[in-house]
């Protein structure tokens, strides 16, 4: 089973959160810069936390180079 949803992140955060939206959307505040994909990286780990999966599992569908990005979760 494996699920599909939109993320708009935000880099340069003070703090690392997840916020969930009313239409299904979801922010992702992450600490690291968009440099050399370090931002990415804190997504796909905080996201791996949230949903109580391995990293191997949060892929990055679409948007590796855009704020707003397509995110599939296997499990």
């Amino acid at each position: 089973m494996s699920l599909r949803i939109n993320i708009k992140v935000i880099p340069g955060a003070k703090i690392e959160q997840i916020q969930a939206g009313l239409e299904g959307d979801m922010k992702v505040w992450v600490r690291g810069k968009p440099v050399e994909g370090e931002a990415n990286k804190q997504v796909v780990s905080l996201l791996s936390k949230h949903f109580n999966v391995p990293k191997c599992a949060v892929t990055i569908v679409s948007g590796l180079k855009s704020r707003q990005k397509v995110i599939e979760i296997e499990g």
